[in-house]
Order: structure tokens, then C-alpha cells, then sequence
């Protein structure tokens, strides 16, 4: 597809983003803020040979793209809180099964209903915690409607390379808001697929511990029948109670993660060299955030900004850099305070670090960022 200049949602720009990165399955269920991007696909996959499918609800949704994946499908769905709670299950079997999915998560106000049109940041934990067991996924957290397109192409790469299901954490201000974007001729791409193996199909261990921790995985139908199940497994993929079989599996479902963090890990510093204070967000919050760091520098203040761009695996040792030479940490964020505890365990200093929140559905703004600042000198 040639360039285009788009003034587009950041919803929009997701579905972009999910048929440049070669999505052709959507399965999911309608629910604000999350919608348009299902509306957006509806239209599109068709035309590019995909399917899209309206599920009943959004259990049978992460079933219907795990079994797409399976199929050697890349496959997507999207949604918000109430329905991210309901997919965890899913998201679980498919970190055991090593099943690569794309799920978006349109953040809105919550618990329960809450507030459906408002945004929020509140599914930070839920995201990285949400399904039961020890599990390791990845989840990317973008900015501006233009990132959000490349950023769901990323989680597909991701997805695809490291057979984990990836999360994409929106919020309804980025979902709902309209940028310029040039999405780029989809040549220019860098685009990941899956490993497939090369072995003959009675040779093949569709988990066998490989020395980066990641099996070439086989899509059904094509010669290579083998066991899927939620339950612990083997290299063969049959259950197994085993000790040591369930050791290898654990641990390779963390350290195909853990061990590539340099290669997963993404973050943006802003006027950290010469900082003494630093400010820590990401997301839509990060925006007010930016307008608020230009203000306090322009006046003589030497503040500093780091934005994880990958919520997790959490920038430990990049964000543990910067600490090391301020004097206090600022952490922004649109809940009562999640990101914070991460950025606790990080800060082993004594440094003093002070939460400025907001929660009641509007967008943080950088007055009130500048003032809680002020207020803490």
C-alpha cells in the first residue's frame, strides 16, 4: 500500500496498524472505548482476504483468535476493562499453550462499569497480573495516535517472535483523539513472522526447550499434528507431573522474556542528563506531562522525564540509571497509584518519590502537574 497523510483516532491508527503488521483475524465483542477499532476491521479484513468475526462475548473472542493463531493466522482482538477482565483466562492458556495474540485493551474508568466514555489508566496491574500463575507477557503502552500504529505493528512482531500473547494498553484519550499520521508504504515495514520448523513432522517437539527458549511453532494443517493444552505439558506437549518437566517449562516460559529484555525493552528520556528531579509516565499522561517538564525547565528547574514505552517487562536497569543521580521522582499516572510500586521496587537509593494522580475520568493536565511539584519543594 502507497504512503498516506490520515487525520485518523488513535483506534484507527490500531487497525492500521494490525493490517500492516499482517493481521487477518479479528474476533471480539462491541464495547466503548475500544469499538471503533473493531468497526475499522470489520470493513477492512474482507478486502485484504481476513476475517472478522462478532463473538458473543469476550471469552468465546480470545478463544476464537487463540484457535486463528493455531491455524497460522496473526490474529488481534480488542476491548476494554470489563472485557479484559473476562479474556485473563484465556490470555493464561495461551502464555502456557505459547500461542501469540495481540489484545488490546482500550483502558477506560473502572471498577466494574465505571465510567465507559471517561479515560483512565487503571489496567496497568491487570494487565501484567490479571491471568493466575507464575506468567510472563509483554505489554506496550503508546502516547500518540502515530504510535499507536507502529506500536501494534510492534506487538505483532513481538507476538510473533516470542509466541506470548501481547497486550496493547491504550486509553480512551488516545483512543478518541485525532492526529496527522503518514503511515508509511508497508515495504518500508520491518515485519516479524513466526518460526516455522524445518524438521519433518515426526521429528517435531512443538515445546522443546531450544538454547533462546523459543520452539518453530507449526500451524495446524500443515502436516504437524501435535497436543495443545493449558495444562503443564512436556516437549511434546502432553500433560505431564513430572518435576522436572515442569521446572523446563516454567522456566522457559520466563527466561524466552526475561533473557531478551534488551530486545523487547523500549522507554523515552527527555533532559535526564543534568536532572535532579525526575518525572515518570507514560501514556496519554506523558503528553501533560512533556508540556509541564518545558515549563519547570524553562524556569530553572532542572527536571528530567522517562517514559517506559514497554510497561512490561518493566525498564528496571534504564529507569535504575537515571534514579541513581536525582534527588527526588515524580510518577504521573491517571489511577491511585499503580506504575508507582514498580518504580518503588526499582529505587533502592532512598530517594524520595511522590505519586500525583488523577482518577475521576479527565485527562491530567500539566498545570496540575507543575503545581504538585512546586507544592513538594
Amino acid at each position: 500500500m502507497p504512503e498516506q497523510v490520515l487525520l485518523i483516532q488513535g483506534n484507527e491508527a490500531c487497525a492500521e496498524g494490525a493490517i500492516a503488521a499482517g493481521c487477518r483475524f479479528f474476533a471480539g465483542y462491541p464495547i466503548t472505548p475500544s469499538t471503533e477499532i473493531a468497526e475499522s476491521l470489520s470493513e477492512k479484513l474482507p478486502r485484504m482476504g481476513g476475517k472478522f468475526i462478532q463473538m458473543e462475548d469476550e471469552i468465546a473472542s480470545i478463544a476464537a483468535i487463540t484457535g486463528a493463531s493455531v491455524a497460522g493466522l496473526k490474529a488481534m482482538t480488542a476491548t476494554s476493562g470489563p472485557g479484559f477482565s473476562l479474556m485473563q483466562e484465556g490470555i493464561g492458556y495461551a502464555c502456557m499453550a505459547e500461542i501469540p495474540v495481540v489484545i488490546v485493551n482500550v483502558m477506560r474508568g473502572g471498577p466494574s462499569t465505571g465510567l465507559p466514555t471517561k479515560t483512565s489508566q487503571g489496567d496497568v496491574m491487570q494487565a501484567r497480573w490479571g491471568t493466575h500463575g507464575d506468567h510472563f507477557l509483554i505489554v506496550l503502552a503508546p502516547e500518540s495516535v502515530r504510535e499507536t500504529f507502529y506500536l501494534t505493528i510492534k506487538s505483532f512482531n513481538l507476538a510473533e517472535k516470542f509466541r506470548v500473547p501481547v497486550i496493547l494498553l491504550l486509553d480512551e484519550t488516545i483512543a478518541h483523539m485525532r492526529e496527522k499520521v503518514v503511515l508509511p508504504e508497508y515495504t518500508e515495514l520491518h515485519i516479524e513472522n513466526r518460526v516455522t520448523p524445518i524438521v519433518p513432522p515426526q521429528w517435531y517437539k512443538p515445546y522443546e526447550v531450544t538454547t533462546d527458549f523459543i520452539t518453530p511453532m507449526a500451524p495446524f494443517g500443515t502436516g504437524y499434528r501435535y497436543n495443545i493444552t493449558g495444562l503443564t505439558h512436556d516437549e511434546m506437549g502432553f500433560p505431564t507431573n513430572k518435576e522436572h518437566e515442569i521446572t523446563s517449562k516454567m522456566n522457559k516460559l520466563r527466561d524466552k522474556i526475561m533473557r531478551a529484555t534488551s530486545d523487547i525493552v523500549d522507554y523515552e528520556t527527555l533532559y535526564t542528563e543534568d536532572a535532579n528531579t525526575l518525572i515518570v509516565s507514560f501514556g496519554s499522561a506523558s503528553r501533560s506531562v512533556k508540556e509541564a517538564v518545558e515549563y519547570l525547565r524553562s524556569h530553572r528547574r532542572k527536571v528530567g522525564f522517562f517514559r517506559p514505552i514497554t510497561i512490561w517487562p518493566f525498564p528496571e536497569k534504564e529507569l535504575a540509571a537515571i534514579i541513581k543521580k536525582v534527588d527526588q521522582i515524580f510518577v504521573v499516572e491517571m489511577n491511585q497509584g499503580q506504575l508507582i510500586d514498580e518504580i518503588r521496587k526499582v529505587e533502592c537509593y532512598h530517594k524520595k518519590i511522590v505519586g500525583i494522580n488523577r482518577y475521576d475520568g479527565e485527562m491530567i493536565t500539566p498545570n496540575q502537574i507543575i503545581s504538585k511539584i512546586k507544592e513538594a519543594r
